[in-house]
């Protein structure tokens, strides 16, 4: 288990990782259709895309928390 302040960091991950593995996959089957070796083309192109996703959503995660914030209403 971790400390709860790493939350933000832990949710940043799973989320850039199932995205990033999501989008590459639909993004390799695209340009190289179901073919034998799509599967190492697609992992190549998850590692690199993985890091990239992490650290841009590390920045942009709490703009957009912010900008939600600043379009819902309270409900109480």
């Amino acid at each position: 288990m971790f400390p709860a302040r790493f939350a933000p960091l832990l949710s940043a991950a799973i989320m850039s990782g199932l995205m990033s593995c999501i989008v590459t996959c639909v993004a390799t089957v695209r340009a190289v259709g179901v073919a034998p070796g799509m599967a190492a083309k697609w992992m190549s192109a998850w590692m690199l895309a993985w890091p990239i996703a992490l650290v841009v959503l590390l920045f942009v995660a709490p703009l957009t928390r912010r900008l939600v914030a600043a379009l819902v209403r309270s409900e109480t």
